[in-house]
């Protein structure tokens, strides 16, 4: 029996996304570890802004999202609440 899985449609971006195809060792690096090459990739990416949303529409505090690290996320929501 096959199930296929169900995207919603507002999560389409993350299937092509960057990320999606380099994998998320980048995008998850270890504590104390370089986002230079997450955020170059990023920088790319035309679905930086979806993702930069999803990122602080659903709280994600690890990782780099949309081009930002959680450090630099967390200073946006300050300034922008």
């Amino acid at each position: 029996m096959h199930i296929d899985t169900i995207i919603p449609a507002d999560l389409d971006w993350q299937a092509q996304a960057l990320c999606a195809q380099t994998g998320a060792d980048f995008f998850f690096p270890e504590p104390g570890s370089s986002v230079r090459e997450a955020k170059r990739i990023c920088g790319m990416c035309e679905m930086r802004p979806a993702c930069l949303e999803y990122a602080l529409q659903n709280d994600e505090r690890f990782g780099v999202w949309g081009g930002l690290s959680e450090k630099e996320r967390l200073e946006l929501r300050r300034t922008t609440h």
